[in-house]
């Protein structure tokens, strides 16, 4: 930030456009080399290269000559491969051991990802520590978080944790609020260690860019806040700036040193906790004296902190979902007792008591039609009527929710005393509805870790330069105008009330118009029922007019004999009787308007059968498919099977008995008749009266019918549709 801009004070959000990624210096624990890609070549670095490595010039040498061989070959492999991260343990002049780690740059070049490498060089923790016992510690810190039953509790495991692997005197689990504030929700730390636990911190603390590095690099480490910062050098005229944001080495701005002064530390360190790409909190780490975090522990760190983060998922998934299944089945009960008798606000007030329980509510309103029913802790009837007006302009049908209703409706500030926290959803419809739940006004004290509203700006400085807040004693302040916090549960569970509602009311009017229609076919089946009676009766007497007939037929026929007028009385007995047999099935008790016609077949050749003689009965076979056909096409089809069966009899076997085979089959909506003998054949189409008949019929049928020679006798096929046209 400039120095030189005179200002009487100086906003602390102006933090927020401090180019902290870009610092162009490094802390004096190590130092950094900038290397050309291709040549491996050093173009640039930072810190106490001369000191540590004996060289007094080293721009444009390659690393190799600072690093050693081993080192040399290990970057360009990496390189080579874009690797990132720990390259070696390197022995300084002064015999003491440090970490090489790599990174790069991001790329700005055409097709080119990266376009430098980092190379930092960092004192090492000096020790020969074991990988399996930084597992160890890690598996064991991960099994204590695991048996944590909530939240909380997995925030204080995790605390302890991180003290016993880092060793700083204090450990600070520093979660953001829903405002930016953070709040210290779990402590460990030394016993001659002050504590912040509980302490609020206001969100210029930590400004937006500096959470947006949190989540790129999650680990921020100062050894020693009183350090001098080291420039990267040579830097060119007009040189675009070193983008440090993953940079381990990185300085930090002068404020935040500042600031840890202020707050009596000297050294920190920040891990990020991220849930699900979001920055959840830090775990901040501070000691009063200088404290080194090895590469070899920002890497326990981190893994920890990622460990910490899925437990925080994995807990509190589980406590919104026992509080989904408890709110789930309130609900149900509550829809379950909800009468059907009556209108939809009228049979939500008889459960007004299950309503406000269902999601923690003081008070609720139902507004209806200009109806307004308000139970328990309400405001006013007029404030009730203003914000169910406001819920109308609402967009959308998601609830509507806050704690802080007069931040959303300022005239809500008169009716806080019973009114601070609102919870509403909005039924759509004909005649819409509201329901709004209220929570009453909580005063709470937060403690702050010195007084917000001077924290937001600087002291006064003679240069104008920015400076932090000085004081970080406990300041106590009264928060007013507050509810207690609607949770996610609980506003989904409003969600889903105001669909099962809709779905409720839906099906009270179907069940209403049910009742009615019930009437109407109660009143329609009594009329069918008489006129079922009427039917059976006219049936009775068409068939016993048709027996009549019959039998008048067969008496003449039998007086007649063998004569032609005798024939044509058979004949005509016969077509009566096809017609009389598909009467009887059609107004059996049992059918419908359809007829199977392997039945009907079945029964016609048997009655015909019997007409002809027994031994007319015994040669004639069937093969007949159950086809269900409409009774009119019935009646036509049995004219014409009796037809065909009288031209058997009288052309193919001249009146004598011989085998007659009869079929029924139907394929794509297509019925297939086919009537075939054994005779001589020949006795086709003629212009008789049954001929003309048959032509008829199949007309009606929209049919064809085929006469086919089989050598010997005669196979007559009739193809229709089994659906007439329409």
């Amino acid at each position: 930030m400039t120095d030189s801009a005179v200002r009487s004070e100086i906003d602390l959000t102006d933090c927020d456009r401090e180019p902290i990624h870009v610092p162009q210096a490094i802390q004096p624990h190590g130092f950094l080399l900038v290397l050309d890609l291709e040549t491996q070549t050093i173009e640039q670095g930072a810190g106490l290269i001369e000191d540590l490595t004996g060289k007094t010039t080293w721009t444009g040498q390659p690393a190799a000559a600072l690093l050693g061989d081993a080192i040399g070959r290990r970057l360009r492999e990496m390189a080579r491969t874009e690797e990132t991260g720990f390259a070696g343990r390197w022995r300084a002049v002064n015999r003491l051991e440090y970490d090489v780690v790599v990174h790069f740059t991001p790329g700005q070049g055409q097709g080119r990802p990266h376009e430098r490498m980092v190379v930092e060089v960092e004192q090492s923790s000096q020790q020969a520590r074991l990988g399996v016992e930084l597992i160890a510690r890690l598996d064991a810190a991960g099994a204590a978080l695991e048996r944590a039953g909530t939240v909380q509790a997995v925030c204080e495991r995790a605390a302890d944790a991180f003290r016993k692997l880092t060793g700083f005197e204090r450990i600070m689990i520093y979660r953001f609020l829903d405002d930016e504030a953070g709040q210290v929700v779990a402590e460990s730390r030394t016993l001659d260690t002050g504590s912040f636990l509980n302490h609020h911190f206001p969100a210029t603390d930590i400004p937006r860019q500096a959470r947006a590095l949190y989540l790129r690099n999650p680990v921020r480490v100062i050894p020693d806040s009183h350090y001098r910062p080291q420039p990267l050098r040579p830097i060119e005229p007009g040189e675009p700036p070193l983008d440090m944001s993953d940079s381990g080495l990185r300085s930090v701005s002068p404020v935040h040193l500042q600031y840890l002064k202020n707050m009596g530390v000297r050294a920190s360190a920040s891990v990020s906790i991220i849930v699900d790409d979001v920055l959840w909190g830090l775990v901040a780490c501070h000691s009063a004296t200088p404290q080194l975090l090895p590469y070899e522990l920002r890497v326990a760190c981190t893994t920890l902190a990622r460990t910490l983060a899925r437990q925080l998922k994995t807990k509190a998934d589980a406590e919104l979902y026992r509080e989904r299944v408890r709110l789930r089945r309130l609900e149900d009960e509550l829809i379950v007792r909800l009468p059907t008798d009556r209108s939809l606000d009228a049979a939500l007030a008889e459960r007004s008591g299950q309503l406000t329980e269902l999601v923690g509510a003081d008070g609720l309103a139902i507004v209806r039609d200009g109806r307004i029913a308000c139970f328990g802790h309400a405001p006013p009837e007029a404030a009730v009527r203003r914000l169910s007006d406001w819920l109308d302009q609402q967009p959308g049908l998601r609830p509507v929710s806050s704690n802080a209703l007069s931040t959303l409706v300022p005239e809500a500030e008169a009716w806080r005393t019973h009114a601070s926290g609102l919870l509403a959803v909005r039924l759509p419809g004909d005649q819409p509805l509201s329901l709004l739940w209220f929570r009453s006004e909580i005063l709470e004290t937060v403690r702050w870790a010195g007084n917000p509203s001077t924290a937001n700006k600087s002291a006064s400085a003679a240069d104008g330069a920015l400076t932090p807040r000085a004081s970080f004693e406990e300041w106590s302040e009264t928060v007013s105008g507050r509810a207690r916090r609607w949770s996610a549960a609980a506003v989904e569970s409003a969600a889903r009330l105001r669909d099962a509602l809709s779905d409720f009311a839906a099906v009270n009017q179907l069940r209403t118009l049910n009742q009615s229609l019930q009437a109407r076919l109660s009143e329609r089946d009594l009329r069918l029922e008489q006129q079922q009676f009427l039917m059976r009766e006219v049936n009775h007497r068409v068939q016993n007019s048709l027996t009549l007939v019959s039998s008048f037929l067969g008496l003449q026929a039998r007086d007649l004999g063998d004569s032609p007028a005798g024939s044509a009385l058979q004949e005509a007995r016969r077509r009566v009787r096809a017609v009389s047999t598909v009467h009887t099935r059609l107004y059996r008790g049992d059918q419908d308007t359809t007829i199977d016609m392997s039945r009907y077949i079945g029964e016609l050749v048997e009655d015909l059968g019997a007409s002809m003689g027994a031994d007319w009965a015994a040669v004639i076979e069937t093969d007949l498919a159950p086809v269900c056909v409409d009774a009119g096409r019935a009646v036509t089809l049995g004219l014409i099977l009796t037809e065909l069966i009288i031209n058997a009899q009288k052309y193919a076997y001249d009146g004598r008995p011989g085998p007659l085979r009869i079929s029924l089959t139907e394929a794509d909506d297509i019925l297939r008749l086919a009537v075939a003998d054994e005779g001589k054949g020949g006795h086709k189409a003629g212009k008789g009266f049954g001929s003309m008949m048959i032509g008829s019929l199949v007309g009606q049928l929209d049919g064809v019918i085929d006469y086919r020679d089989q050598d010997p006798g005669l196979e007559v096929v009739l193809k229709a549709r089994i659906d007439p046209l329409t």
